[in-house]
């Protein structure tokens, strides 16, 4: 599979991750130094990234409607797009940067920023 495609295929994994509130798969696939900018601001290292993901994601409904990827050796950008409904049913946007370093031939997301649109 090439880069390209793996990266692809977590981005996926990552929301889908999110909509499970699946944290074993976080604490798989996050670096251990991880960080997590959210949209208000604050920011979450890896242990507070997974009991946040633990209590349930706040939007039951996230579809994605564009990611790009972009390589730069062992570090892959994912610039990402979609629209989310909350646990309320109103509806809302989000653009998201991931940042994934490789590391013995594997692939760590070690960064996300979310912005709502």
């Amino acid at each position: 599979m090439s880069d390209e495609a793996t990266i692809t295929a977590l981005n996926r994994q990552y929301v889908d991750a999110f909509l499970a509130a699946d944290v074993a798969w976080y604490d798989e696939h996050l670096a251990d130094d991880f960080v997590c900018i959210e949209s208000d601001g604050s920011m979450l290292d890896k242990a507070q990234f997974l009991r946040q993901t633990a209590a349930g994601p706040g939007a039951p409904s996230f579809v994605l409607d564009d990611a790009r990827v972009r390589l730069y050796g062992d570090v892959a950008l994912v610039h990402g797009f979609g629209t989310f409904t909350r646990l309320d049913g109103t509806r809302g946007q989000s653009r998201y940067t991931d940042v994934y370093a490789r590391s013995n031939s594997v692939w760590k997301a070690i960064s996300a920023q979310i912005t709502h649109a």
